[in-house]
């Protein structure tokens, strides 16, 4: 019944052969594969995927049986060769990731980049996400366009620092975390932006979902109040709003130092170079050395 609705629904469109499917996957639930996803598969003459028992277990539930092969990120270059050789010999290939979107945080990137290279089509299809189904539960009403980090670097220093460089701009910042790390994520994240909002998503789309927007100040607080909340797989929207500090929160140092440099160099300039040295996020710097140099420009010879 699934197959022939799938089929009834989806198989007016167009499907070349000798093409590469980016099909998206559930993230938790199954009930979130579309019907378009569902024809692609059963249509297509294998499937790349990035674990043949995870894809393999899918296309069971589907009634699908398809050739699998495995491409993932410790041999998605050499992969992509036999993959190649598929679509130049005519046949149709679909690439599925564990779950979601392929090529977002996920392999799939260099798979795409060889076959677009070789001049053979790609189609992708809409469908589930992690990133922008966080999105839509944040809220961020501040935001101008979103930022996607995925996983931060695993060092405290270089994640900090991370950190610091994105919340710079007024967009919501969208990292993923594992549960091994998130208790330091969540000190990182207050001593970075402990003023901000974020919306923790746990589990998302699976039976023991938990979304919860919270002052950046209590995530730690909350990742503690049960044992079962820091397990799971967590995406995080950090809001734009109070992201990032105005010139009111920079040291009067900064400011000393910002106000000399603009009158020796640009203003984008100056701001990189005290980023740099401080730490401290590029837009405040950039929109306080902007007023440096207009408060310079008004002083009378």
């Amino acid at each position: 019944m699934l197959l022939q609705a799938a089929r009834h629904v989806a198989a007016g469109q167009q499907y070349p052969k000798g093409a590469l499917y980016l099909v998206p996957t559930p993230i938790g639930n199954l009930a979130d594969i579309s019907l378009r996803a569902v024809h692609v598969l059963d249509l297509v003459d294998a499937v790349a995927c990035e674990d043949t028992r995870v894809s393999g277990q899918l296309l069971r539930h589907l009634g699908i049986d398809k050739p699998l092969m495995a491409v993932h990120q410790h041999n998605e270059v050499g992969a992509a060769q036999r993959v190649l050789a598929l679509l130049q010999d005519g046949q149709r290939v679909a690439y599925v990731s564990d779950a979601g979107t392929p090529a977002v945080s996920d392999p799939g990137a260099h798979l795409v980049a060889a076959v677009q290279a070789a001049g053979l089509p790609v189609v992708p299809l809409a469908g589930p996400s992690a990133v922008t189904t966080a999105l839509s539960a944040a809220g961020d009403v501040h935001a101008q366009g979103f930022r996607f980090l995925g996983f931060l670097p695993a060092k405290g220093a270089a994640r900090q620092t991370a950190l610091r460089e994105a919340l710079s701009s007024q967009a919501s910042l969208v990292l993923f975390e594992a549960p091994h790390r998130i208790a330091d994520l969540a000190a990182d994240l207050g001593a970075v932006c402990p003023a901000g909002t974020i919306t923790l998503c746990r589990e998302l789309s699976k039976q023991f979902e938990e979304i919860a927007t919270l002052p950046v100040g209590g995530l730690a607080a909350w990742l503690d109040a049960g044992p079962h909340r820091q397990r799971g797989e967590f995406v995080l929207v950090v809001h734009a709003s109070g992201a990032a500090p105005d010139d009111a929160e920079l040291s009067p140092a900064a400011r000393a130092l910002l106000a000399e440099l603009v009158c020796h160099m640009p203003v984008k300039k100056a701001a990189g170079l005290v980023a740099d040295l401080t730490g401290l996020p590029r837009k405040a710097l950039y929109d306080a050395a902007q007023r440096c140099r207009n408060e310079a420009d008004a002083q009378p010879d």
